[in-house]
């Protein structure tokens, strides 16, 4: 076993051997432009991408039409949001989200709301789930689009997405769907889940950073996108600009990979997540599981730990690649909004750790974070009067 230790797979993901292995030639060998229709090496690029089109469509069941290539799962939500907002603002300006959603999806719809369009933000219950009768009854006329996550990036919690895409259907309402965190890890099935967009990333699934793409049933849906980008006419006038062909051939492979060993590995993630919430909870009092007990990503697991101090939890955990629930940003350190939305307290929040298991991740691994973990805490509390007050004070006798 070796040090340091990767256990963040939510936030990003090593590039499995097998796909770097299928980007290899069309860094050198197959350079060709897909837009350089008149010539050999065009023709062979353009082959590349579409196979990779397919590769991805296959994974969500749609179909190869359906994908409009992108730069990341960011870039797909301000497409969406912003390409349907500005494409249908004639017939409503009213948009519903979620307050867990992803920064990427909400700091889109706060720019939206400084350009005339009004924002509904759904609450979740303690488990960070969204009730779909909030979904209905926060629907006005006015209302032109729905746009809730599949799996959230911190605690993992799946939400009831076919259910309110259901809602959006009867309603008439656009869907979208940021499925970055769900990709490759569970099923995602843009039919079962009537969605009309759905935005996709390639290096939460093991593929390149920089590519990923979004979901458009583009032949014969009603949904249409006023583009961010212009310049070309690229991937069907939606997103101008030279494709890039190693990240999306790469992304391809990555779906191909997810499609024949989903289920496998997500029961082995299952097993490495239990193991390690359990030696933590056996070994550690006062620990809080924060997201849904079951209905959440496999490798997926939030904790906090009352009664020790944030960063110094971190620095001692140093060796070991975690997240935080001081989430760092470009802008410096924030408070975790999604840990915020369950209810909990500024001091857990700081005291929590986000533990995302991934393919590469051993047993050997995870106990010794476990074994980690619990000195560090140990060591923490130790010098904490707080912890030494709150367990004095549990011992007093009641009065009633």
């Amino acid at each position: 076993m070796q040090v340091p230790i990767y256990m963040d797979y939510n936030a990003t993901t090593p590039v499995d051997p097998r796909v770097l292995e299928s980007m290899l030639p069309y860094f050198c060998e197959e350079f060709g432009n897909p837009a350089s229709r008149t010539y050999a090496f065009g023709w062979r690029a353009e082959e590349a991408v579409e196979r990779a089109r397919k590769q991805i469509a296959q994974l969500i069941n749609a179909g190869p039409k359906d994908i409009v290539f992108t730069s990341g799962a960011t870039e797909s939500n301000n497409l969406a949001l912003k390409g349907v907002a500005e494409m249908y603002r004639d017939q409503g300006t009213h948009i519903i989200t979620q307050v867990t959603e992803h920064k990427a999806v909400l700091d889109v719809v706060k720019w939206l709301e400084r350009h005339g369009f009004e924002v509904t933000y759904l609450p979740v219950d303690s488990d960070g789930l969204v009730d779909p009768d909030d979904v209905r009854q926060a629907l006005r006329e006015t209302t032109i689009l729905i746009s809730i996550m599949a799996a959230n990036n911190e605690i993992g919690t799946l939400q009831p997405i076919e259910e309110i895409g259901r809602i959006a259907k009867e309603q008439g309402v656009f869907f979208h769907c940021d499925a970055a965190q769900a990709l490759g890890k569970v099923p995602v099935d843009v039919e079962a889940w009537g969605a009309d967009l759905v935005s996709l990333s390639a290096h939460k699934i093991y593929g390149p950073k920089g590519v990923g793409a979004l979901y458009l049933r583009l032949p014969d849906s009603r949904v249409a996108l006023d583009p961010l980008i212009h310049g070309g006419g690229h991937e069907f006038g939606l997103r101008s600009g030279t494709l890039n062909v190693p990240g999306i051939v790469g992304f391809g492979k990555a779906c191909e990979v997810a499609a024949s060993e989903m289920a496998e590995e997500a029961e082995r993630l299952r097993a490495l997540r239990d193991r390690l919430e359990g030696g933590i909870c056996s070994h550690i009092e006062e620990v809080t599981r924060n997201g849904h007990p079951e209905r959440r990503l496999p490798g997926t697991s939030n904790l906090s730990f009352a009664y020790v101090e944030g960063e110094s939890l971190m620095m001692g955990l140093s060796g070991i690649a975690l997240s935080s629930g001081s989430a760092c940003t470009s802008a410096g350190h924030e408070t975790s909004h999604v840990l915020t939305a369950l209810g909990l307290s500024d001091e857990l929040i700081k005291a929590s750790l986000r533990f995302g298991i991934g393919r590469f991740n051993t047993e050997q691994e995870v106990d010794y974070v476990i074994e980690r973990v619990r000195e560090t805490v140990e060591r923490l509390r130790a010098l904490s009067p707080i912890f030494d007050g709150s367990r004095a004070l549990s011992n007093v006798p009641s009065t009633q």
